[in-house]
């Protein structure tokens, strides 16, 4: 299947759980496609964009190892994504590395994510909290930041700094997210 058969394919795509998980089972059986998939996620003015980034999150969350070979090409560029319903994915997909990352058995995650994806991680995620972004994005860049922050020491003081700013005008999700995220933070 070629890129212009996949943005062709991906038009069928919605939001149903069942088809994006068909998708995500086809990049899985076809990783050759995976390239096609970041190239349609990253025309970020395109609505198409954002069925891409829905099952890519999605073949991450069944198997994060098929993206390992893909980490410069998805890192150099997530922070070019901008669509609400793209930025979402992009966002749990970093929280899935960083949670694998965090894992001390999965070593297979820890060799591959380098310093450099890792910094360019902390980055996009820092944006995602102080840009105007939905909550499930800031909830899922909490998480990764928090994770991150254990190797990257600088992290938690300034990721604290944002939550206490930000806590009084957010909703009930980012505060109940927040406040887990402090706490832990406060026992380190």
């Amino acid at each position: 299947m070629t890129t212009t058969q996949l943005y062709k394919e991906l038009n069928a795509v919605n939001h149903a759980r069942a088809q994006r998980l068909y998708y995500a089972n086809l990049l899985l059986d076809a990783p050759e496609l995976i390239p096609s998939v970041l190239d349609i996620l990253f025309k970020t003015d395109d609505p198409l964009s954002c069925k891409a980034a829905w099952i890519l999150e999605f073949m991450c969350g069944k198997n994060l190892n098929a993206l390992l070979p893909h980490l410069d090409a998805f890192t150099l560029q997530m922070h070019t994504v901008h669509l609400d319903s793209a930025v979402r994915p992009v966002a749990k997909i970093c929280e899935y590395l960083a949670k694998a990352n965090n894992n001390t058995a999965n070593t297979t995650v820890r060799t591959a994510l380098t310093t450099q994806h890792k910094e360019r991680i902390v980055t996009v995620c820092f944006d995602y909290m102080i840009n105007n972004e939905k909550v499930a994005a800031k909830a899922y860049s909490m998480t990764t930041l928090y994770l991150l922050g254990k190797e990257f020491d600088w992290i938690h003081a300034e990721l604290e700094q944002i939550l206490k700013r930000d806590f009084l005008t957010q909703s009930a999700a980012y505060k109940a997210r927040a406040k887990h995220i402090l706490k832990q933070i406060k026992k380190r």
